[in-house]
């Protein structure tokens, strides 16, 4: 997670995958593949590698909002992502991840935490709130700013009232701009023009 597409690079993460579980004995089901939603290699992975979990980011509830925070929803639209995310095969008692980075103002509403609760209706789910971490540097545009804790528990509320898993990710890392989604957060501003 967080090093690029990993299903860009499908041939690649196959042999890791291949050698983590084969050489290294490492079970498969401690294992997860995030992606930002490649449909065809979705299908080969869970053809491949059935056995281990699959994190997809999600991270907003209409194809207009994806659109501007995740350029891939052009090409894999909501509609079908979720699609293939209910027809894929799953093991028995597993459930695909769906990791939902909140950013205030943009994807963090009630009405988003419903439609969220619609679009996850027949998939065996469950799903990663996930704060939006700010950079931690001074002189910097801030492109997203994190949700207040009240609509963090308002949002993972509803998603718990519909019977939805929703886990409050708690990240490492901000401190020194390593957490989640940090590598790109900031640019900074040239004081001298």
């Amino acid at each position: 997670m967080g090093m690029g597409e990993p299903l860009n690079n499908f041939n690649e993460v196959v042999e890791a995958l291949r050698r983590i579980t084969d050489l290294m004995n490492f079970p498969k089901r401690r294992i997860t593949v995030s992606t930002a939603g490649i449909i065809p290699n979705i299908y080969k992975l869970a053809d491949k590698f059935p056995d281990i979990n699959l994190a997809i980011s999600l991270n907003a509830t209409t194809d207009e909002t994806r659109n501007k925070i995740m350029p891939i929803n052009k090409k894999y639209p909501l509609r079908e992502l979720l699609k293939t995310c209910k027809v894929l095969p799953l093991a028995a008692r597993r459930r695909i991840t769906f990791e939902y980075v909140l950013l205030d103002g943009i994807n963090d509403t009630n009405e988003d935490a419903l439609r969220l609760v619609k679009l996850l209706r027949g998939i065996r789910s469950k799903v990663n709130l996930i704060p939006c971490n700010l950079p931690p540097l001074q002189k910097t545009i801030q492109l997203f700013r994190q949700p207040s804790g009240k609509k963090i528990l308002e949002f993972q509320s509803i998603l718990h009232k519909a019977g939805i898993t929703a886990i409050i990710r708690k990240s490492m890392g901000a401190d020194i701009s390593a957490a989640c989604g940090q590598l790109k957060a900031s640019y900074s501003i040239n004081n001298e023009q």
